[in-house]
């Protein structure tokens, strides 16, 4: 199940600021927002991370059998192509 708009719908919450608030402050539209948040749009990345990093939170993928891996936006490298 894919849960990213709750996620972003509580990271939002958690910081006390309205879909208009956080849609400024990351440079979206508030609908463009509030359908990140009902999942009607998918969501990038990048815009994903802008919200996650204006909420105060980082986005990090733990290894399942190596705890100790752990792989985030900081710490690799994103080329272009």
């Amino acid at each position: 199940m894919f849960m990213v708009g709750k996620i972003i719908r509580t990271m939002r919450r958690e910081n006390g600021l309205s879909q208009e608030e956080l849609a400024n402050k990351v440079y979206l539209g508030r609908t463009t927002l509030s359908d990140y948040e009902r999942e009607k749009t998918d969501i990038n990345f990048e815009n994903l991370e802008k919200i996650a990093n204006t909420c105060g939170y980082e986005i990090l993928f733990v290894n399942k059998q190596d705890k100790k891996k752990i792989l985030c936006s900081k710490n690799i490298n994103r080329k272009e192509i």
